[in-house]
């Protein structure tokens, strides 16, 4: 007998695998017209959010109208072919995906410092090809995702309140589609596009929909802004080629081209700037960014956004400095490309490790992120003193004076991020600090024109014999200083031109009684250095308008001024602001940031209300904004400690949490205790009887009469808890229905005794 010999396996053949792919069951398919509409309105919002916010930080990409258009025709077609497998259209869409993914990792190795926008076209093209597969419900969810991520791209992308009429009206077309999604899962009928049901009557969904914005709106106020930044990936445009030599020691103003001299690219609005003698304004470039600054000008910037500024605490963000007073104006001596420090990055990174001088002072990192919106100089703003640099192009130049310049002027849509040590400003320990500068250059921060000196330093003597008490540290005669200048001269908007040989400060101080803004400055530099303290003029911009809902810092053209900056040994230099109408000191580290939201919207609340109520409200306001601020510091330092720490935390909150029960335990039971003596003596015997039955599983529901109840007792509890609780309940009954008068020494005793018994 022959066994048979066993068949080899065979592979099916396509039309094998075509017919079991036919006789599979179809997918229920979703029929609601309406869920698919407005699932495809929810979807183009988030795709339009994308173009509206990558217009604030690049170019517009300009792909809603075509992804909205063919996302709207997959859908139309996907309706009409929801019952169908539709197979060789799913092997295309599949070959689509895999070809936009392949894309998306080669645009992941050109754009590694900012991967939203390349994630977000990513999910734009999905979306694009998934439209024309929508038979399910859940191929309907899968879209609803998409266009909820691209919001959320969309959130972190913005700068401006442009985003904000798109996430509202998302909120509105999000809250039917739950509702309609919810039916379809229920297995409701569909609903007719014209009758829409009373889930969705208008009245009903705008509650709704104030109840929510309003709420976020009060969470977003209340919440803390914690120092983010952890990981050291921050935000950078793409590189920049720059073709040709670097020359550090050139400052490249839009609005300024020295005469004679010719700066590639300075466009034909730039003028000359006369060195000395009268002069005017340029409307959009602000004066003092230039190797070379002339305070004959006149005239008014027209006030423009030049940059939005994310950081993690407020400050002046700082572009250069002065040594040299020339009489009518400033410059910076040691400007040469020698003495002008070339850095240069990595070519796998874009972080540049500046250096920055050591203190004793104790300092705070601080971490900024710029976009540029206008034109502005190569010189690049920092809140002071940088350490790390993070910027497109492969150097940067660091001047003897602290600033940074770039090979290339700062365009619009330009992005950097800067990590700057910035250090507490201790009034106490600068009090005792010498004003000396530690190098021989101590002599250019002390320079004053010999034809002034004297008389200046006798005027600035004589302002400081009018201090009661006496000052003597350079820092409170700084501070002296720069109030006695707030208050005793004013600003000059029809301030005349000097004459050829007219000193401004002796103008300001003697004949003027006053001056333009930064003129205060200048003088004030001087005065200080004519008494021997070490300064320098430096200038940059105030932190600007500090959008809540963005996050960022709105910086203008107009927010550029000058200040003082004043050196103390060992401590470094701190800036001195004497113009009036702002901050004698300006805002640092020192000024809490954790809920500025809260804090802003409390202010424009405190507008409103009488002045005493304010000032009660705002003690109470500012006391509990400064415990919360003081509590999240601590737990930010046991974080930071590590597992330590963290085991730290645990137990305190551990600590805490039964503090707290026992506080809530303590608090009921006297609300309890407070509430039974408001009662007769017998009702509140009964109700605590009742209570302590409860507990042991006996509730009286409210339907029973108490003898009701005491039958249900017996039933439930040990026969001699029974008799008391009977005993107790007859009483009540002839005391509240029959007017007797129960012995109520007796029955607490009882009470009592019940208790105790069933506690032992």
């Amino acid at each position: 007998m022959t066994s048979a010999k066993p068949r080899s396996p065979q592979m099916p053949g396509l039309r094998q695998l075509w017919q079991r792919i036919e006789s599979m069951p179809l997918p229920e398919p979703e029929d609601s017209v309406l869920l698919r509409m407005l699932v495809q309105v929810a979807v183009a919002i988030g795709i339009i959010s994308i173009d509206v916010a990558a217009a604030d930080v690049a170019d517009p990409l300009w792909i809603s109208p075509w992804a909205v258009t063919v996302s709207m025709v997959g859908a139309t077609w996907s309706w009409y072919r929801r019952r169908h497998r539709n197979v060789p259209v799913k092997f295309c869409i599949a070959i689509a995906m895999l070809s936009a993914l392949a894309v998306f990792f080669v645009r992941l190795l050109s754009e590694s410092n900012d991967t939203r926008l390349a994630l977000a076209e990513l999910l734009i093209w999905l979306q694009v090809f998934h439209s024309f597969d929508l038979p399910r419900r859940k191929d309907l969810g899968y879209s609803m995702v998409i266009g909820l991520i691209l919001i959320g791209v969309s959130a972190t992308l913005s700068q401006t309140l442009a985003f904000a009429p798109l996430l509202v009206i998302f909120l509105v077309v999000a809250v039917p589609v739950l509702i309609l999604d919810y039916r379809s899962r229920l297995g409701l009928d569909p609903q007719p596009l014209k009758q829409p049901a009373l889930d969705l009557a208008p009245r009903r969904l705008g509650i709704f929909l104030l109840a929510t914005v309003a709420l976020g709106l009060v969470i977003f106020a209340c919440l803390p802004r914690l120092p983010g930044y952890q990981l050291r990936t921050f935000p950078v445009s793409t590189p920049i080629d720059f073709q040709g030599e670097f020359q550090a020691g050139t400052i490249i103003n839009p609005g300024y081209v020295r005469e004679g001299r010719t700066t590639e690219g300075v466009g034909p609005g730039g003028h000359g700037e006369a060195i000395v003698g009268p002069g005017e304004l340029n409307g959009e470039f602000y004066y003092g960014f230039n190797d070379r600054i002339n305070q004959n000008l006149r005239g008014a910037l027209k006030p423009q956004i030049v940059m939005r500024v994310r950081s993690q605490a407020e400050g002046f963000w700082r572009v250069m400095a002065f040594d040299r007073y020339t009489g009518q104006g400033w410059e910076v001596s040691r400007n040469s490309d020698d003495l002008v420090q070339k850095i240069e990055r990595p070519g796998w990174s874009f972080r540049f490790n500046l250096p920055w001088s050591i203190t004793v002072s104790r300092t705070r990192e601080v971490v900024q992120s710029y976009t540029v919106v206008a034109d502005l100089p190569n010189l690049i703003p920092v809140l002071y003193e940088p350490k790390e640099l993070y910027f497109p192009t492969r150097q940067v130049a660091l001047d003897v004076e602290g600033g940074l310049r770039s090979p290339v002027p700062l365009s619009d849509g330009l992005t950097y991020t800067v990590v700057s040590e910035v250090p507490y400003r201790n009034r106490t320990l600068l009090q005792r600090a010498e004003a000396q500068f530690p190098r021989s250059s101590n002599t250019l921060y002390l320079q004053v024109p010999g034809a002034i000196a004297d008389r200046v330093k006798a005027k600035t003597e004589e302002i400081l014999a009018t201090a009661n008490p006496p000052v003597t540290s350079p820092y409170e005669k700084a501070l002296y200083l720069a109030q006695y200048l707030k208050q005793k001269y004013t600003i000059q908007p029809d301030l005349p031109f000097l004459g050829e040989d007219e000193d401004l400060t002796e103008a300001f101080l003697f004949k003027y009684n006053g001056g333009y803004p930064d003129h205060f400055s200048t003088v004030l530099t001087v005065m200080l250095r004519s008494i021997g303290i070490p300064s320098r003029l430096v200038v940059g911009f105030a932190p600007g308008e500090f959008n809540p809902f963005t996050g960022f810092y709105v910086v203008r053209n107009t927010d550029a001024f000058a200040m003082t900056e004043v050196y103390f040994s060992k401590y470094g230099w701190f800036t001195f602001n004497p113009i009036p109408g702002m901050e004698l000191i300006p805002p640092s580290i020192e000024e809490s940031q954790t809920f500025s939201v809260l804090r802003q919207f409390w202010n424009w609340i405190a507008g409103w209300l009488p002045s005493p109520i304010t000032g009660l409200l705002t003690w109470v306001f500012e006391g509990i904004i400064n415990g919360l601020t003081v509590a999240i510091a601590f737990i930010g330092s046991l974080v930071s400690k590590g597992w330590a720490g963290l085991l730290m935390g645990l137990g305190l909150l551990t600590g805490l949490s039964f503090l707290a029960w026992l506080g809530f335990s303590g608090w009921r039971s006297w609300r309890y205790r407070r509430w039974l003596a408001k009662l007769p003596p017998m009702e509140a015997l009964y109700r605590q009887m009742l209570d302590w039955l409860s507990t042991k599983g006996s509730l009286k529901p409210p339907s029973q009469t108490p003898l009701e109840y005491v039958q249900r007792v017996y039933e439930q509890q040990p026969n001699e808890s029974a008799t008391v609780v009977d005993e107790i309940s007859r009483a009540y009954v002839s005391w509240r229905y029959g007017g007797q008068h129960p012995n109520l020494p007796y029955l607490k005793q009882q009470l009592l005794r019940l208790t105790k018994r069933r506690r032992s």
